[in-house]
């Protein structure tokens, strides 16, 4: 008798595919013996690749017609239990619609060539691009939802509720270990994470560099111990960073001495992830390194403006501070920020830190 077979379709974004890998627990306890695979974009394979549960992965340009062709010739050799459908993408609906099972769960495309999704998965899709009940009410669904993306995913999946895990090896743990010796800090140094910007789509996930600053000088002075703080971030906020730290340095010369590392921002994927999975606390936007966090069960604390704080789960990690401004959650590129003070950043952090 063969085993169970089920696919899973997700590609993107990056922090989108890690927090997806929370189904993955509930998928094995419901079919112990189910064979998984995930087809996934080529630049999200590190976040996938060695998951325990995991059988095999597909890499694909969800851009390509071509590889993605060659691909459904490939997946259609197998007649899968279950195919999870979780990219709205017309190309992913094409792949999705293609295959044979005996369930489908997600998004496809239908004999028209429309984009639909299955009534199951209905309380993830109303709030999103293809809602059936259309844009504007379901930005209001998005904005009235109190549950957590895990929890709604386990919820109409019929799964027990899993956590996102992220697999990391021996050897870049030790690698990241070995960068964070070489810092000239203290050994009793709480070591802080500050991953504040946000790439270039969500301008209002960022937090303003004076106020990132004003953080780094009132969590110096508040907490009961010393504390190094190490400079985060992508390739895209490689600018930013450089303009954080200058800040930082020209402050501490000052009159508020602020210790820290610039962490640079060419760091692979997995070595990303070995270096948050060290930090005593991360400081973190709503991002890839807030979903890292969780993976590697980091503390953090976690803010949000345009976005929405309820569909995030910390799973009693640390902390979410969310403005309180009119435009919360509005999902706006411009995003009113300023109640995301210093203040209520640091007071999180020390409750997270236990200082």
């Amino acid at each position: 008798m063969h085993s169970p077979s089920i696919l899973i379709l997700k590609t993107g974004a990056l922090g989108d595919v890690l927090r997806t890998t929370s189904i993955l627990f509930g998928l094995r306890k419901r079919s112990p013996e189910a064979r998984i695979e995930w087809v996934t974009a080529r630049s999200a394979e590190d976040l996938v690749r060695g998951h325990p549960q995991l059988a095999g992965v597909h890499l694909v340009d969800p851009g390509d017609g071509e590889e993605l062709r060659e691909l459904g010739i490939r997946l259609a050799r197998t007649r899968w239990n279950w195919v999870i459908s979780l990219d709205d993408e017309v190309s992913l609906c094409r792949l999705a619609a293609g295959l044979e099972t005996e369930q489908l769960s997600g998004a496809y495309l239908d004999e028209g060539g429309e984009r639909r999704y299955t009534e199951d998965v209905a309380p993830w899709f109303d709030m999103g691009l293809l809602s059936v009940h259309g844009k504007s009410a379901a930005d209001r669904l998005k904005i009235q939802n109190t549950r957590s993306h895990a929890a709604i995913y386990a919820d109409m999946l019929g799964l027990e509720l899993g956590r996102p895990e992220l697999a990391l090896d021996a050897q870049t743990l030790e690698r990241a270990a070995r960068w964070r010796a070489g810092l000239e800090r203290s050994v009793e140094s709480a070591l802080i994470g500050l991953n504040t910007g946000a790439g270039g789509r969500w301008t209002s996930k960022q937090l303003p560099l004076e106020r990132v600053v004003e953080y780094a000088v009132e969590m110096t002075r508040a907490a009961g111990r010393a504390v190094h703080f190490i400079v985060l971030g992508g390739p895209e906020e490689a600018e930013r960073n450089q303009r954080l730290c200058a800040a930082l340095e020209e402050r501490a010369q000052e009159d508020a001495p602020v210790a820290f590392s610039d962490g640079g921002v060419d760091w692979s994927l997995t070595e990303f992830g070995a270096l948050v999975d060290g930090l005593d606390l991360l400081l973190t936007s709503d991002s890839l390194a807030l979903h890292l966090a969780v993976a590697r069960e980091t503390p953090l604390v976690a803010f949000f403006a345009p976005t929405s704080a309820a569909e995030i789960e910390l799973f009693g990690l640390g902390e979410k501070v969310a403005s309180t401004a009119p435009d919360y959650c509005s999902y706006r590129a411009d995003a009113d920020t300023s109640s995301l003070t210093a203040e209520r950043l640091v007071a999180a952090s020390l409750r997270v830190l236990g200082d």
